[in-house]
């Protein structure tokens, strides 16, 4: 087994993990929060971990009802013209918990009095350092250079970051449930086998629109670097503002979605594109899907919307392992790929 499938095998009881092990550090996060009383987020990333800012993006812009901005390193390091922060809750997310950029933006942030969160596997790293409240991802070891737990253990950590700013009886029902939920997820890994073989390149689209938007990127993100196909994310709705003129017969797109507020508008893309002879595929978290059953792989976790970030990203993990075993490339070390890329 490759290092690539052990580590998405780990992920529900990393789930389950920080569920058990936060508390402390979110009850930390609440008071301060609450202390500075912000009137907003920036969240600064890098790789997978810029997917896991946009989750939070949509996830903070619908839960605390704030604006979300995704910061611009570069302003901080090479132009070294940093923005105004004053009155935003800064987060950085890194797993290495080492990318220059990402710790310049904290860094500013601090010393400009705003309030600091990192989110790093590396609780004791310059990123960790830096800030003034730290959410470690306890995902041990990830010795695979492509990420899995450590994004979802990102995306873990900001579903609990927001659920410990408004507390919702519901909401934390739901996040205690993933961990099982994951597992159902996994579950599903057999019937991935003919989108895999449909999706060995050169070329892909990934489309997701509203939450799972930063699904579609991650598993676009994870061909590439895992099979070299080269696939690329659009939202569904800027997908049709001229994109969609590569549609072709015969090519390939993989639609990401839970149902939800967004539901009609990946129900018509699929029409849409199979009406013009695409191979149009998906995976779905919901009740039901807008495809045939042999050009789908569904799951109805029966969370809300909102966490279906976290059930998807493993199916579409398991699929990029799949394809890259389909193409008989080796998913642990893609070539020209470090594990931590430092970038200013």
């Amino acid at each position: 087994m490759s290092r690539f499938r052990d580590e998405i095998g780990q992920q529900p009881e990393i789930a389950a993990r920080l569920l058990a092990q936060s508390g402390s550090a979110l009850e930390a996060i609440a008071r301060e929060f609450d202390a500075h009383r912000p009137r907003g987020f920036v969240i600064a990333a890098r790789g997978s971990s810029d997917h896991a800012a946009d989750y939070g993006r949509y996830l903070f812009g619908r839960r605390q009802r704030m604006l979300v901005s995704l910061a611009a390193p570069s302003m901080f390091t090479h132009y070294a013209s940093p923005p105004s922060l004053e009155g935003q809750c800064v987060i950085g997310i890194s797993q290495s918990g080492e990318s220059p950029d990402v710790i310049a933006v904290i860094a500013e942030a601090a010393r400009q009095g705003a309030l600091t969160i990192a989110i790093t596997n590396e609780a004791g790293s310059p990123l960790g350092t830096a800030a003034r409240l730290v959410v470690p991802m306890l995902a041990g070891p990830e010795l695979s250079v492509p990420a899995s737990k450590t994004y979802l253990a990102s995306l873990m950590a900001l579903a609990m970051i927001s659920a410990a700013l408004a507390p919702d009886a519901g909401f934390q029902r739901a996040l205690e449930q993933v961990p099982d939920k994951l597992r159902e997820a996994m579950d599903k890994e057999e019937g991935l086998a003919p989108l895999a073989r449909a999706l060995t390149g050169p070329r892909a689209i990934v489309l997701g629109r509203g939450f799972n938007l930063c699904t579609a990127e991650e598993v676009a993100l994870k061909l590439t670097e895992t099979s070299y196909v080269l696939a690329r994310a659009w939202s569904v709705a800027d997908f049709v503002h001229g994109p969609i003129a590569v549609a072709e017969p015969g090519f390939p797109v993989l639609l990401v979605g839970a149902g939800g507020s967004v539901a009609k508008d990946v129900e018509a893309i699929a029409a849409r594109l199979t009406e013009l002879g695409c191979r149009v595929m998906g995976l779905f978290d919901c009740t039901s899907a807008p495809l045939p059953q042999d050009s789908a792989v569904r799951i109805d976790s029966g969370l809300p919307e909102e966490l279906t970030p976290l059930t998807l990203a493993v199916l579409g993990q398991l699929l990029a392992h799949q394809v890259a075993i389909a193409k008989g490339v080796d998913p642990d070390v893609p070539r020209a790929l470090r594990k931590v890329t430092r970038t200013w």
